[in-house]
């Protein structure tokens, strides 16, 4: 727990003093995170937090144990485990006066330093803010730099004026994940596909075909047109209305001006279809309650869609849902309708409502679109194939069964790869997948969920303009029995870490398993020599001192401009019953061709500690190190070593 899952919000809460820490849904030793004081404990005494917790939504479950754990805001609000069951407690005695005190000065330090207290200044004044930023030249920044160039036998980039045809194959081509889903869903105001990117940047005397090639999901996207969501009172009266981007109706917090949980009856999310196909198309219905749907004069549903279990947070990120098939005919406009019955939950104005209108075009089978796509690909200089989770396998409230590509994209990937030698795979997942046919192809590139912009930036990398820069933060198997540690569901509400440390790259050196792609690998366009290292220890002794400064002399020996990121390794010689080695520090440089950068690693004191359990503290860990400085774990070009006092 210290050493592992501790560690990343130890190192954000001492470096970036954060004012506000969330605490989860989950039980750690049989105690619930609100109610967890022992690990507030190490938050605010060991590494100085001071600002405020705040329960996940509905995570709070108990009004004494979560105040005198020290749970300063339970949400969501204003009905909750506080309130009027707070001030029962204190006065029945269960919750002594100062335990309150305490969690309302963190509160009210919050509103100081916001401003937002009478007579305190914010901390930050608005002149010091930061200045406004064109957030979409941002977002493709962010994207381009994040990629990871997994594979490349001289398919990428691609030159535009040395290709006559591109085939860009996969329904994530045109319907791109750009956000994890759920909690981390992000509605953007407009959304660059990788087909509408590749289009605006390649020249016109590239064509560019597109080809569906497989359709990996199980429900449906939300019907992508404007739409307008009504909420009305139970006597007909509209109380407001909003636009829609599309289906997507959701509100978690507040609900629209003049609207109100005890007044409103039900929600009406309607607009203009007009199809560009005709055939038989698809409507639903995705969200718990209880619904009518309605196209043109059409009524496909009307009933209820019942959640089965109790966990809030699963009936929103996994509901129910019901479809219906109606033919259209092409260019005919219908109006499309879906009301909802609004439920009261007793929080209050607290609103919580989600639930997405969908739909789906007509489509052939999967064995006619991939064959469509062989014979694009068959054709054309390069083929592109663009493979993706879906959000029913990889979001959130639910755990992954597999990590194999959901569908048959893996099978599509394959027979393009078997008439087209310059195959190039893009993987859109948030994480690690199986690459069955990853030898096969020519490239593989790693966009995750890249936002926005990320067909821009797609379009940016395979073409050259932009050096991929990210590198692995995750190991990738070859198979998934391969992975180390997959034994991760509780059994009786219980899951033992019998592992212990031994996790991530940590855990595939104790097991001797051969990865497909191991911690920190990446490739760059252009190629680089390490040429020096040199190790300066540091004098300090305190914990939040620095261990070493590493310095390395790199250079660009391509024949174009690039980025690297120098890792650095640290290697007890006698490792005992300890990892082999542990990633201690990386740094970013960029150069021109021929030209040379120096990387500079800090590393921290806390590369070479352990957590005692018998004395209940930490020890830094004397005697001989080697300090290995690469491109990856598995790739270390150079080598130091270090002996510790």
């Amino acid at each position: 727990m210290r050493e592992i899952y501790l560690a990343p919000f130890e190192s954000i809460v001492r470096g970036a003093r954060p004012w506000g820490v969330m605490s989860a849904y989950n039980k750690v030793n049989g105690t619930t995170m609100t109610e967890h004081g022992e690990l507030n404990t190490v938050l605010r005494e060991e590494w100085g937090f001071d600002g405020f917790l705040v329960s996940d939504w509905t995570a709070a479950r108990d009004t004494v144990r979560d105040c005198l754990a020290g749970l300063d805001v339970a949400m969501p609000g204003p009905n909750t485990v506080y309130g009027q069951h707070l001030l029962d407690a204190v006065r029945d005695g269960r919750v002594p006066e100062e335990a309150v005190d305490a969690l309302a000065r963190r509160v009210l330090l919050l509103a100081a330093r916001v401003g937002l207290l009478e007579g305190a200044d914010p901390v930050v004044a608005p002149a010091d803010r930061p200045g406004g930023m064109d957030g979409r030249v941002l977002a493709r920044e962010v994207a381009a730099r994040s990629f990871v160039l997994l594979r490349n036998e001289a398919a990428l980039p691609v030159d535009p004026g040395a290709v006559d045809r591109i085939a860009l194959i996969g329904l994530a081509a045109s319907e791109a994940r750009t956000s994890g889903g759920g909690s981390a869903s992000v509605f953007a105001e407009r959304t660059v596909s990788p087909l509408e990117g590749l289009r605006a940047a390649l020249p016109d005397g590239v064509e560019l075909s597109y080809a569906v090639g497989a359709d990996p999901r199980v429900s449906l996207p939300a019907v992508e047109v404007p739409m307008t969501a009504t909420f009305y009172a139970a006597d007909g009266r509209a109380l407001a209305s909003e636009p829609l981007p599309d289906g997507t109706a959701r509100w978690i917090g507040e609900l629209p001006d003049g609207v109100t949980n005890a007044e409103l009856d039900r929600i009406e999310v309607s607009g203009d279809f007009t199809p560009t196909t005709s055939g038989e198309h698809v409507f639903g219905v995705t969200g718990a309650g209880r619904y009518r749907l309605t196209v043109g004069e059409r009524v496909l549903f009307d009933g209820g869609l019942d959640f089965e279990g109790d966990d809030p947070a699963a009936a929103m990120f996994d509901p129910p849902a019901t479809t219906a098939v109606v033919p259209l005919t092409e260019g005919e406009k219908v109006r499309v309708r879906v009301t909802k019955a609004h439920q009261d939950l007793g929080m209050g104005d607290f609103a919580f409502i989600g639930f997405t209108l969908t739909h789906r075009g007509p489509m052939a089978g999967d064995d006619e679109l991939i064959e469509e796509a062989v014979a694009a690909a068959r054709g054309a200089d390069v083929a592109v194939v663009v493979v993706a989770t879906t959000a029913d396998v990889e979001s959130e409230g639910f755990d992954r069964s597999t990590l194999t590509l959901p569908g048959r994209q893996d099978e599509l990937v394959a027979r393009v790869a078997e008439v087209n030698d310059r195959t190039v795979v893009v993987v859109n997942t948030g994480a690690p997948v199986t690459m069955p046919w990853r030898d096969d192809v020519a490239g593989v590139l790693l966009t995750w969920f890249g936002g926005q912009e990320l067909g821009g930036a797609l379009a940016d990398v395979l073409l050259g303009r932009r050096d991929p820069s990210g590198r692995l933060p995750t190991t990738w198997p070859t198979r998934e029995e391969d992975v180390p540690v997959l034994g991760v569901a509780p059994e009786q509400g219980a899951l033992d870490y019998a592992e212990g440390v031994f996790v991530g790259y940590r855990a595939w050196e104790r097991a001797g398993a051969e990865p497909a792609f191991c911690f920190g690998h990446g490739l760059s366009y252009t190629s680089w020599r390490y040429d020096a290292v040199q190790v300066d220890l540091a004098d300090g002794d305190d914990p939040g001192d620095a261990l070493a400064v590493i310095r390395v002399r790199v250079t660009n020996t391509g024949g174009r401009e690039g980025n690297e990121v120098v890792q650095v390794y640290l290697a007890p010689r006698e490792p005992g019953d300890r990892p082999a080695r542990v990633l201690a520090g990386f740094a970013a440089v960029h150069a021109r061709a021929g030209a040379s950068a120096e990387a500079v690693v800090t590393v921290p004191r806390s590369a070479v500690r352990r957590w005692a359990e018998d004395a209940d503290e930490w020890e830094f860990v004397p005697g001989g190190y080697d300090v290995l400085v690469g491109r990856s774990y598995a790739d270390t070009r150079l080598t130091a070593r270090i002996e510790l006092p």
